[in-house]
């Protein structure tokens, strides 16, 4: 008889504990919101340099294996003066190289200028942010939730998508979504996602896709591949 009541008491308080275990598990949208802000400024403050290979694909049409025009650059970003690129090789199309990819290289250098590349960091002084409950998704073996950004104000370098971040360090894992506003009345939609990893603690690119289509040039798609890191990070303060 003890025995019975003891296990209906127990069967009975199943159904709570699954509620604590299930409200434990989730996550605090404040708190991812919160950590994306701080990676930002955690990020610019200790990571006085980089170096990485970038490699640039474009393909026009349904051709996604021989592309029109390719080039490899070796970036170097300082915390004090932005990127800087040295061109290791180009080929292909002299119209595409000239004007898509060395423009795309001086926009890059443009947005990375310390005076105003705060401007577009995936944090709330840019985007509203919403956090999407119970949407997650496993991205290279990272399980990741969903935000939904939206910019303050449009922009061809700002997105309307969703920000995937990893469930246990709330650091960034992949951005998808379409440009706020057209480079150019020429350019239709563009399409991109940018993939990272965590390196030295924080996101670093390692690949991008962008894809737009007009009626006037039909469908563009570029690829970049990111790869052969090297960072100077700030020196450790005593106690840190």
């Amino acid at each position: 008889m003890q025995f019975r009541a003891a296990s209906a008491i127990v069967i009975g308080l199943l159904p709570f504990l699954g509620i604590a275990t299930s409200r434990a598990q989730q996550p605090d949208p404040a708190a991812v919101i919160r950590d994306l802000d701080a990676a930002n400024v955690s990020r610019h403050n200790n990571v006085l340099e980089y170096s990485n290979t970038e490699h640039y694909a474009v393909y026009r049409g349904k051709d996604q294996t021989n592309p029109t025009a390719e080039m490899t650059v070796r970036v170097t970003y300082r915390k004090e003066a932005g990127k800087s690129y040295t061109i290791l090789n180009q080929s292909g199309s002299g119209v595409i190289l000239r004007y898509g990819l060395h423009p795309l290289l001086e926009n890059e250098k443009a947005i990375s200028d310390p005076a105003r590349v705060a401007q577009s960091w995936f944090s709330t002084a840019n985007y509203d942010m919403q956090f999407k409950p119970g949407v997650t998704r496993v991205i290279d073996g990272r399980t990741c939730l969903a935000v939904a950004v939206s910019p303050h104000h449009k922009a061809p370098n700002l997105i309307e998508g969703t920000l995937w971040v990893d469930a246990h360090d709330h650091n960034l894992v992949e951005v998808e979504g379409v440009a706020s506003k057209k480079p150019s009345v020429f350019a239709g939609t563009t399409k991109m996602m940018r993939r990272y990893v965590n390196m030295t603690g924080y996101a670093m690119a390692t690949h991008a896709h962008a894809e737009s289509s007009s009626f006037l040039f039909g469908r563009t798609a570029v690829t970049i591949d990111y790869s052969d890191y090297h960072f100077q990070m700030r020196p450790r303060q005593p106690g840190q």
